[in-house]
């Protein structure tokens, strides 16, 4: 018999979606958007210490080989020849910090990650030296002072961790957000890999002045940060290098095909969503809760709590946008944390029928503090808390209560985005592995009181990741004209409560978020040498 004739699809780009739960590898058909293979691996995530939250950066690069490896296999299954992949895009969890030794390739010490809290002290002395009436980090960063952040992440490890003091001294030092460490060890790591950024993690580390798009002096000088070991900030757009995987991998049959897009996970998302008009949003489901707003050309400072943000910059010559930002630090986390740390759940899945199961948390409340509150509170000093219990209360209940807990928390920062912009939201698009779960949507239209759009294919963070790298001068498979933009199908949920019920729900939360705040002094456990 003949082989079989491989499928002719036209140009193909790949797309690597490295999240903080799992990493992705997805492929994309340029001219129809359509996705046509992914492998996901979940990522494993380390607790040293109460409030420490680390990952290996190894185990992410690992990963990030195997879905490569595995979409390749599964891609040649389904008779689709590989070397259509024209372009590769990364998008990744912003802020988690890696310092690595560009000699061997090898990282000095585990990723810090965004959730992470042991900085809180150092949040606690920087602030003091801020004078109040000249906040220049906010008003050079979009940013409030906080453990979220890379700068006092990075500054945390240049204190404490001997490894990085040294290699920082003998010039081996080098600095990135997950992008850096990805893109310089897939271009050929110590043996020439290209130690770059892009302007939107650029803009989540602290350390960038997100109206002259470059590293500011003046920050690095406060957070007594080292230039030399910052990456080169380039566009979000353009060939930064090609695969050079030197690995015995099948991996290697994309030797040499440009990295040419790189987006933070909440901005690919946006571009995924095409919301590329002043005005435009939605809210992605992920560890945490993240809703952006595009804003245009201006950056738009918020009265309530939200961040100033780089949306993207697709192209060298392009220009930039900006989006204000409402971060929520625990969402899909919540549920991963009844999975592995309470055992109501084995699978994530399980959640749905659970809450399923009771139809109503029955006044309990959850608010997952787990990190502190991010927006629109900003209050480290919260921790998580289940109140409202009774003899009734029981396992359902609680599932139903996390789920809730994603929805209201979403609520208040939409409630922050509608003040802010003046013009409230007509209806939410969301995305994300949540998006998935029919209960959350049903209960987000219903807390919101607006409709909930979800488009069919909701992996819109690897979609958009894909988009600017296909879309890149010198490879440009991938349009972004708005004519030639694929149509997306989405799948509606409307509001069915009454208006009261969702306003009396949703003032209870706020009274169990007040009795979440003011737990925590400032943690002892954070300094020592490692």
């Amino acid at each position: 018999m003949a082989a079989a004739k491989k499928a002719v699809l036209g140009p193909l780009v790949g797309a690597v979606d490295q999240g903080t739960s799992s990493t992705r590898f997805l492929v994309f058909n340029s001219k129809t958007a359509e996705l046509l293979s992914h492998h996901q691996v979940e990522i494993k995530q380390e607790f040293p210490r109460e409030g420490w939250v680390e990952q290996d950066p190894m185990e992410i690069l690992q990963s990030v080989y195997e879905c490569i490896e595995k979409t390749c296999e599964k891609l040649g299954q389904l008779n689709i020849d590989i070397s259509n992949i024209k372009a590769i895009g990364v998008s990744n969890q912003r802020e988690t910090t890696v310092v690595w030794d560009k000699l061997t390739g090898e990282p000095l010490y585990n990723a810090v990650v965004w959730l992470d809290l042991r900085t809180q002290s150092t949040v606690e002395i920087l602030s003091k030296r801020i004078p109040g009436n000249n906040n220049f980090v906010k008003s050079k960063t979009g940013l409030p002072l906080s453990t979220y952040f890379s700068a006092v992440k990075l500054r945390w490890l240049l204190d404490n961790v001997t490894k990085v003091q040294k290699a920082v001294k003998e010039d081996r030092a080098l600095f990135g957000t997950i992008d850096s460490w990805l893109i310089w060890s897939l271009t050929g790591g110590a043996n020439g890999g290209v130690h770059c950024t892009d302007v939107t993690n650029a803009s989540r580390t602290m350390l960038f002045n997100i109206h002259s798009l470059e590293w500011d002096k003046d920050l690095c000088e406060f957070f007594d940060i080292p230039m030399k070991i910052l990456p080169n900030v380039r566009s979000s757009s353009e060939i930064y290098g090609l695969m050079k995987i030197s690995h015995s991998l099948k991996a290697g049959a994309l030797e040499g095909v440009p990295i040419s897009g790189c987006l933070g996970d909440q901005s690919a998302a946006l571009v995924g969503q095409m919301c590329f008009q002043d005005g435009q949003a939605k809210n992605t489901y992920g560890t945490g809760c993240f809703l952006l707003c595009n804003t245009g050309r201006k950056c738009v400072f918020s009265d309530h709590g939200l961040l100033t943000t780089v949306a993207y910059k697709l192209g060298r010559d392009k220009p930039v946008y900006y989006a204000l930002e409402g971060s929520v630090a625990i969402a899909g986390a919540v549920i991963r944390w009844l999975r592995d740390n309470l055992g109501i759940i084995k699978t994530s899945e399980e959640i749905e029928k659970l809450a399923k199961e009771v139809g109503t948390s029955y006044g309990c409340y959850f608010v997952p503090a787990f990190s502190g509150l991010y927006a629109p509170y900003w209050e480290p000093s919260a921790r998580g808390i289940i109140c409202g219990l009774t003899q009734f209360t029981n396992k359902c209940h609680v599932a139903f209560a996390a789920l809730e807990a994603v929805c209201f928390q979403t609520r208040e920062i939409l409630d922050a985005m509608n003040r802010d912009c003046g013009i409230p939201l007509s209806h939410l698009q969301v995305d994300g592995g949540m998006t998935n779960n029919k209960i959350l949507m049903q209960l987000q239209a219903d807390i919101l009181y607006i409709p909930v759009v979800k488009p069919s294919m909701p992996e819109t963070t690897a979609l958009g990741a894909a988009m600017a790298a296909g879309a890149a001068e010198g490879v440009g498979v991938w349009s972004l004209e708005p004519e030639d933009l694929s149509a997306v199908t989405m799948e509606r949920f409307e509001p069915q409560i009454n208006a009261e019920e969702s306003e009396i729900r949703y003032s209870t939360w706020k009274k169990a978020v007040m009795k979440s705040m003011g737990w925590v002094t400032t943690q002892s456990s954070e300094s020592g040498t490692l």
